[in-house]
């Protein structure tokens, strides 16, 4: 017999080899019927495996990330059965469940896809759900599954199974296919009862542009109809509130071929914007102690040598930009670190000087390939409100729990409420992607573990997400429809005060090596915009919006007064513009409703012998008539622009 311990910790006992599916039915059949995996010790698995010794377990059913993950996957298998039947001879790479549901990469052989196709598959997926296939999982030898797949001339399969131990073999089986995979699963094909394929790409053969390019087939699955059409309801939405669709119509970036893929280009209100957040987090960084600094956008590559970026980051860098002088070559800066520490080290620093904090809005240039490019949110070229405190170590702690006040902050003021802290660690099993040694690792994975405990944030941890110079805690955002964005990061660093040779003169009056903490509550601008517009579909809060207020005179008759009322609102500091056009006030509004200006206000013969505007705000609510005075009062209680930051 074994014991099984629930969540509860109440524990009951089963004979060895029971499965999570039989405790499940041991409770009520009900709960066995919506239970679609299990994690037995932590572990994620198949409900239908025997469990062979004492264990925890946890029974896993529907609404949480890990039976969407499940779920998704084992529906890319499926697809992926349908796919045999329309296309045979069909081969197929990885097919992952994602954040939003699943894609798998396949090679149909020449044959094309497109979402004519796709009510045809949709069809085939549920009549083989309805067969109630069950996802069988076998143990293979290494040498047993080379051989299955050199039989079915599966070169896709047959990479992957040269980076995997002979011991971690498995093979999925439901209906007629069959899947090198690792799993789990669900216990069988019946919990599918909704799908829709989304949409289809190009995806280069293990991420190399250089290899075959394969077709990427998305969708996602519920187990209720109801469920699958709120979703398809909110991917309306977001394709509302797409930002490369509203960052052309709000005139805030571009693009040119001309000028580069993956380079954006802030239009004259996109410029403002962008240049009112780096002033909301200037002033912030002002008032705590931070020094502004401005570096090159170019670097020498030993410079990229020393800090370790040639090393891990050289593949994705620009092409070395070579000088006449022979052997002389620079880059594009890729990160803003090595400069800073350069800078640390322009004059001897003690202890008392510590900790030494810089700022800068620097530009940084990665070649990220073509296929991977995506508005703002996947760029060549962006800017990092980047800092760096260099500290002594007995500051690392304090200086930490500070950044994260200051990133709570930031997120707060800009309405993102709902973020997850996710300690970002390295993997343990793959060493040689990190640069330093174990024991400035475990003092660096140390202090950020002890700070987000402090702070009670919400945490996750993920090993392998590390930079290859330190660990990170990274803030995982969720926006209004409940996607989740990697935003603002912070990161202690034992090793590049190393590999700089970085020194202060202790009170010993010895010479001792800082510890670095890399920080940037936006990360990337471009991606924290391009993020912003979406979350508040084009709405900026007041204090961010390009335009607080349209003025719309009723007729020419009152746009020299719509002009005076312009001048005299300037002067309270507010933003706005005159729509002079010759058009019926009522074009007009709809036109400023569509510009997602928050005010609208309206002259005409009343307001102009009462030196007054009527206020309408977007969306028709309408304010009534005031006094310019009163307006402006208005909009900066409103604006709440948060003045005064402190940190205890």
């Amino acid at each position: 017999m074994i014991t099984i311990t629930f969540p509860d910790k109440n524990t009951r006992t089963y004979p060895e080899g029971t499965t999570a599916m039989e405790v499940a039915s041991s409770i009520s059949e009900g709960l066995a019927r919506n239970v679609m995996a299990a994690k037995i010790n932590g572990e994620l698995q198949d409900a239908t495996r025997a469990i062979n010794a004492d264990a925890n377990i946890e029974l896993v059913t529907w609404g949480s990330q890990d039976a969407k993950d499940v779920m998704w996957h084992s529906t890319a298998h499926l697809m992926a059965e349908a796919l045999q039947h329309f296309y045979p001879g069909v081969k197929f790479w990885v097919g992952p469940s994602i954040e939003t549901g699943f894609y798998y990469d396949v090679d149909l052989g020449g044959k094309d896809i497109s979402s004519d196709d796709f009510k045809k598959i949709e069809d085939k997926m549920l009549e083989l759900a309805r067969n109630n296939n069950k996802f069988e999982r076998k143990e293979i030898s290494k040498a047993d599954a080379i051989a299955y797949f050199k039989e079915k001339d599966d070169e896709y399969k047959l990479d992957l199974l040269e980076r995997l131990d002979d011991s971690t073999i498995t093979l999925y089986t439901q209906g007629d296919f069959t899947d090198l995979c690792r799993g789990p699963h669900l216990p069988n094909t019946s919990h599918i009862k909704a799908v829709k394929l989304l949409t289809t790409g190009g995806s280069y053969w293990k991420g190399d542009e250089n290899l075959k390019q394969l077709t990427r087939i998305y969708g996602v699955s519920f187990p209720k109809q109801k469920e699958l059409t709120a979703h398809l309801d909110l991917l309306e939405e977001a394709k509302k509130r797409d930002h490369r669709k509203l960052g052309k119509e709000l005139e805030l970036f571009m693009f040119s071929e001309k000028v580069g893929t993956g380079l954006p280009m802030w239009l004259p209100k996109g410029a403002m914007l962008k240049e009112r957040l780096e002033n909301f987090l200037k002033n912030i960084q002002l008032q705590t102690g931070y020094e502004p600094v401005i570096t090159p956008h170019i670097g020498h590559k030993n410079l990229y040598v020393t800090s370790g970026h040639y090393e891990k980051y050289g593949a994705d860098a620009f092409q070395p930009i070579k000088t006449p002088k022979e052997g002389e070559e620079f880059y594009l800066k890729p990160m803003n670190c090595p400069h800073h520490c350069e800078m640390y080290k322009y004059k001897p620093r003690s202890y008392k000087d510590l900790p030494v904090r810089f700022a800068e809005f620097g530009t940084v240039y990665r070649y990220e390939q073509s296929g991977e490019l995506s508005g703002l949110t996947r760029v060549r070229g962006f800017t990092v409100d980047d800092a760096h405190l260099f500290c002594r170590p007995d500051q690392v702690k304090e200086e930490f729990l500070k950044v994260i006040d200051l990133v709570l902050y930031v997120f707060n003021s800009l309405g993102f409420e709902n973020y997850t802290a996710q300690i970002s660690l390295r993997d343990p099993e793959n060493k040689e992607k990190y640069i330093g040694s174990d024991k400035n690792w475990d003092k660096a994975e140390s202090a950020i573990i002890e700070a987000a405990a402090e702070k009670g944030l919400e945490t996750v941890v993920e090993l392998g997400e590390a930079a290859f110079y330190g660990p990170k805690l990274d803030f995982m955002v969720r926006d209004a429809l409940g996607r989740k964005w990697q935003l603002g990061t912070i990161q202690v660093d034992y090793n590049l005060p190393e590999r700089f040779e970085l020194e202060y003169k202790g009170n010993d009056n010895k010479q001792h090596r800082p510890v670095m903490i890399h920080r940037a509550p936006f990360g990337s601008l471009e991606r924290f915009i391009a993020v912003l517009i979406e979350h508040c579909a084009g709405k900026f809060p007041l204090w961010l919006t390009p335009e607080q207020f349209v003025i719309l005179p009723i007729s020419e008759k009152y746009n020299e007064y719509a002009q005076n009322v312009l001048k005299l609102l300037k002067n309270y500091d507010l933003r706005g513009l005159v729509d002079n056009r010759n058009e019926k006030i009522g074009k007009k509004i709809r036109d400023s409703e569509l510009k997602k200006i928050p005010y609208m206000l309206i002259v005409g013969e009343n307001e102009f012998n009462n030196e007054s505007v009527s206020v309408r705000k977007q969306g028709k609510e309408d304010l009534g008539e005031m006094k310019l005075k009163d307006f402006a009062l208005y909009i900066d209680k409103k604006i709440n622009k948060n003045k005064e930051y402190s940190i205890n």
